[in-house]
């Protein structure tokens, strides 16, 4: 999965090189203040109507020892908490730490290549310290693919917490090219080196235990966060990109209090059960290169047959393994592509942001959603499978 990693990143972080180059493929809408010589990547705008708030938590698993570093002790997750906030409080939010993008660039083998304040000059929509808007909320989990981190599902988690969610962004330490602890203290993916030996569903094993261990620090007597009292504890998802969409499965599979999943791009490792979800609702959102019905990826046509519950299985024409992230979105801001994704960065955010929204929409809030029923003329790249 590192390989396939690299292979986008090498295509998608190039071009920001002769960056002056490409400064006329930045949308005109872009939201920056920045010379036209030196174009800022901008996250599109939530189509909510709440601002988006974000904090960030450190949470230790006393009872769970590190299961790719133990001498490091306790498992320890970094969280980034998005929820829909009051307008014009807060500072805007970093999209990414300097030494976390300077380990992503050095892990693509693109450090000598690309400045790091390329990546970290990336503008957001969400406000650190925003102070939220009363309510009590559905919560999201999200989860990212092996050896991204947690940053890569921004413009997932930032739309969901404009149309009303509360949203948990998950960084798994050791699976990730890095993750900032306080401190200073940095994990790198000592997980690459190890998983392949291992098996790769242990991944997804670890993960649904890390994600019920948030659950725990989220909605207990005592919970971690300041603001968790806007967490409706009756409805909780989850949806996470290439193995963090196993890990959705998988989560369901061992915590029942995770109600809905989505599962974008990811091999099924560790398979659903024969038994099913007991009747919940997943739903599967995939490249048609490698995940439609008979195609390469055998596990989603055996975990399709398993789920029990209301479930949808759709392909993207044009898509990548890459295409449910940030990275094209921003890449489609520099005029790039991929030969083997055509899809425009631009719709391959408008697709993902509105089918894993109108998913929770119907399944968290009860919201009847058409996008859903089947194929829609505004939406020709999604093809509706019903093997």
């Amino acid at each position: 999965m590192s390989r396939i990693a690299r292979g986008f990143l090498a295509a998608l972080l190039a071009a920001a090189l002769p960056i002056g180059a490409v400064a006329a493929a930045v949308p005109a809408t872009a939201e920056s203040s920045a010379p036209v010589s030196e174009p800022r990547l901008v996250l599109p705008r939530p189509t909510g109507p709440n601002a988006v708030g974000r904090d960030t938590l450190h949470l230790v698993d006393k009872d769970r020892p590190d299961p790719w570093v133990p001498k490091a002790g306790a498992r320890e997750l970094m969280v980034s908490m998005f929820y829909p906030a009051r307008r014009g409080s807060g500072a805007v939010a970093p999209y990414m730490g300097k030494e976390e993008a300077r380990l992503l660039l050095e892990f693509q083998k693109l450090d000598k290549a690309i400045p790091v304040k390329t990546v970290t000059a990336t503008r957001t929509n969400a406000r650190a310290g925003a102070r939220p808007v009363a309510g009590r909320y559905p919560l999201v989990v999200l989860s990212p693919g092996f050896s991204l981190p947690r940053t890569t599902l921004t413009l997932v988690a930032e739309d969901l917490a404009s149309r009303g969610y509360v949203v948990a962004a998950v960084d798994h330490a050791y699976e990730s090219s890095g993750t900032a602890f306080p401190g200073g203290r940095m994990t790198t993916c000592v997980a690459c080196e190890l998983a392949e030996d291992r098996g790769i569903k242990v991944v997804a094993e670890g993960r649904a235990k890390d994600v019920s261990f948030v659950l725990d620090e989220l909605t207990g007597r005592r919970p971690a966060w300041k603001h968790a009292g806007m967490i409706d504890r009756g409805r909780i998802g989850m949806a996470g990109h290439s193995i963090g969409g196993n890990s959705a499965a998988r989560t369901m599979e061992t915590d029942r209090r995770v109600r809905a999943g989505v599962n974008m791009d990811g091999t099924f490792f560790a398979p659903v059960p024969a038994a099913g979800l007991d009747g919940r609702p997943f739903m599967m959102l995939g490249t048609e290169s490698l995940h439609r019905p008979g195609g390469k990826d055998e596990s989603w046509d055996r975990d399709w047959a398993r789920l029990d519950g209301w479930k949808r299985w759709l392909t993207v024409a044009g898509s990548g393994h890459f295409t449910f992230i940030d990275l094209p979105v921003l890449g489609g801001q520099l005029g790039l592509s991929t030969p083997d994704a055509p899809l425009s960065g631009r719709r391959s955010g408008e697709i993902t942001r509105d089918y894993v929204g109108a998913f929770f929409d119907l399944h968290l809030r009860g919201i009847r959603q058409p996008l859903l029923d089947g194929p829609s003329t505004a939406n020709p790249e999604v093809k509706f499978q019903t093997p």
